[in-house]
């Protein structure tokens, strides 16, 4: 390299610049070199390093040379992995020849969810006589058809306007009016007048969406949900657009308790009961730790060497409710009686869950 320069004194900076980027490279693959090199050599010479036993946790503080120290502790690390892998390889061949094979599962919050005596087995008789006759049987059977009424506090923001645009188009009969100076127990008689049967109102706190209130029209119940972690379909990279022309289809999950199938009948009612599989389009209400999280899919299909893929492509929008108040009848805060409150007290235990 000092030949190169002395040959390119005078030259333009160019030239210097190539040259100390061909010294960097030829630098880097010396030291790779140097390092396979070593690890050649360890390898080869593990029992002259007089280390019988590499065991996890064990500690060479003795050992007062760095470089040594550092070189074992490497063994150390290399023999751990391979006991893991022989140890996985193992469970997938007794697994291939049939065997039995005990898997060690994660300790999860879900799994230590402390014991609930609401929680609905299935197929529970009492539990489906009470809902024969419910607020919502009258959809489920396919007599009522969702009429939705959209409205947000007063002055809203932009974005909430374009999470209205296209929640709109998501939910099938949606319409959305504009609050101006109404009070929601006015809104409510409206559309009692008007034969709508849901009321959705969205508020914001500091120009970003905070809560949605959800009535059911013309007896209630009335729920106030927590939304968070908003993001429109727009913003999702690779997504798709929707296709309001069809009804989508509807997946509820995880509404284990009395409340929660109560919930879920009441999410489940502001959509059709007749999906159109032909639009290919698929929303989520997925109940975990007490979060609804809502996603809207469309399934696509690829054909390749005579067979048929399936994927999901995200549409949008999507964001999590947290519920907070239950209460029978339509909007009434000050005199309304409550199924369920929220309290921070309730939930001190993060393994009690109401849903």
């Amino acid at each position: 390299s000092s030949l190169v320069e002395a040959r390119l004194v005078g030259q333009p900076a160019q030239f210097h610049a190539m040259v100390k980027k061909l010294r960097k490279s030829a630098n880097r693959k010396l030291a790779i070199a140097q390092q396979v090199k070593i690890q050649r050599r360890l390898k080869e010479n593990r029992e002259s390093n007089d280390i019988p036993n590499l065991t996890p946790g064990r500690s060479f503080a003795h050992i007062k040379n760095k470089h040594k120290r550092s070189q074992i502790v490497q063994l150390m690390r290399q023999e751990k992995k391979k006991v893991k892998s022989s140890i996985r390889r193992g469970r997938r061949e007794a697994e291939a020849r049939g065997e039995k094979v005990e898997r060690q599962e994660p300790r999860t919050i879900d799994k230590m969810r402390e014991q609930d005596e609401t929680i609905v087995p299935p197929d529970d008789s009492e539990v489906e006589d009470d809902e024969a006759c419910d607020e919502f049987d009258s959809y489920f059977r396919g007599n009522k058809k969702p009429k939705l009424f959209v409205t947000t506090q007063k002055h809203p923001s932009a974005k909430t306007f374009d999470f209205l645009k296209e929640l709109v188009t998501v939910i099938p009969n949606t319409f959305y009016y504009p609050r101006k100076k109404l009070a929601i127990k006015r809104i409510v008689e409206c559309c009692i007048e008007k034969d709508f049967t849901d009321i959705l109102v969205f508020h914001e706190k500091a120009k970003v969406t905070q809560g949605v209130y959800m009535c059911h029209l013309p007896n209630g119940p009335t729920s106030y949900w927590r939304l968070t972690r908003l993001k429109l379909g727009q913003e999702i990279r690779g997504g798709a657009t929707c296709n309001d022309s069809h009804n989508p289809e509807l997946i509820l999950n995880n509404f284990d308790t009395r409340l929660g199938r109560r919930m879920g009948r009441m999410l489940a009612a502001l959509f059709p009961q007749k999906p159109d599989f032909l639009g290919r389009r698929t929303i989520t209400f997925h109940n975990q730790r007490d979060f609804v999280f809502f996603r809207h899919y469309r399934y696509n299909f690829k054909e390749k060497d005579d067979d048929t893929k399936c994927k999901l492509q995200e549409i949008g929008p999507r964001f999590t409710l947290k519920l907070r108040y239950v209460q029978h009848g339509t909007f009434n805060p000050k005199a309304g009686e409550y199924e369920y409150l929220w309290r921070p007290d309730d939930q001190v235990s993060r393994k009690r869950f109401f849903l």
